[in-house]
């Protein structure tokens, strides 16, 4: 009778709690991997401001075309 009344909390264990953890401990682990991560980020910001900074010398380089050379825009029209 004792030996049976220790079974009681392992099978609770494992029809109640364990499922739960499992449960939560993936949801968990699922919502770390769907965003991007502070390195990622960090990346993406320094990529933000090289790109932002060679628009900055496109627009500077068409305004000295446009001083120096007006018709190049319709020469080198897509």
């Amino acid at each position: 009778m004792v030996n049976e009344l220790a079974y009681i909390p392992a099978i609770l264990f494992m029809v109640f709690v364990a499922p739960i953890w499992v449960i939560m401990h993936y949801r968990s682990k699922n919502r770390k991997e769907s965003g991007i991560s502070e390195a990622e980020h960090e990346r993406l910001q320094e990529l933000l401001k090289v790109a932002n900074s060679l628009l900055e010398r496109v627009e500077t380089l068409e305004s000295i075309l446009d001083q120096e050379t007006p018709e190049w825009r319709k020469k080198h029209a897509r």
